[in-house]
């Protein structure tokens, strides 16, 4: 499986580094297969800083061993526990389980209002899982353990020329 993190920077040496906000699936190192995702999540990281070059890394993934020897939590679709799972993560309030890896759909900029409202208790659990099934959500991959980030294997950045 080919991974990719979108950045202000390479990342060839991916750390667990706590986040300065919740995050979708907790703590992690969050990538993604879709390269066009990765590089607008690069540009979005990019003008926030305000330093670095919009940049994507390249990563590689047996995901047949590391999924047999981690533990993984697999959400196939933006369904009710998914949307409990990150509505738990995204307010700070997850207790749970922790995995090795966590795969699902990402709550990107496009779903924010849904998410928001939902939280804001403006719409019901039904509500927001009828409004999030027309969006065309993209995938995550987040590494949340050591043990998880010893089975990604850089292999080098997205061409320039490709952004």
């Amino acid at each position: 499986m080919i991974v990719y993190h979108g950045s202000n920077v390479v990342v060839s040496k991916p750390e667990l580094r706590k986040p300065n906000r919740f995050l979708d699936f907790g703590l992690g190192f969050y990538t993604t297969t879709n390269k066009l995702q990765a590089i607008s999540f690069a540009d979005k990281v990019t003008k926030r800083r305000k330093e670095g070059t919009k940049t994507v890394s390249i990563y590689k993934i047996d995901e047949q061993c590391a999924f047999q020897e981690c533990s993984v939590l697999r959400f196939d679709s933006a369904d009710e526990a998914w949307l409990d799972f990150v509505s738990a993560n995204r307010s700070g309030k997850y207790r749970g389980k922790t995995y090795d890896f966590v795969y699902g759909p990402v709550a990107d900029d496009s779903v924010y209002l849904t998410f928001s409202l939902y939280s804001a208790n403006l719409l019901t659990k039904e509500e927001t899982l009828k409004r999030l099934k027309i969006q065309k959500l993209y995938d995550q991959l987040v590494l949340s353990s050591e043990k998880a980030l010893s089975y990604l294997q850089f292999i080098g950045t997205v061409a320039q020329e490709e952004m």
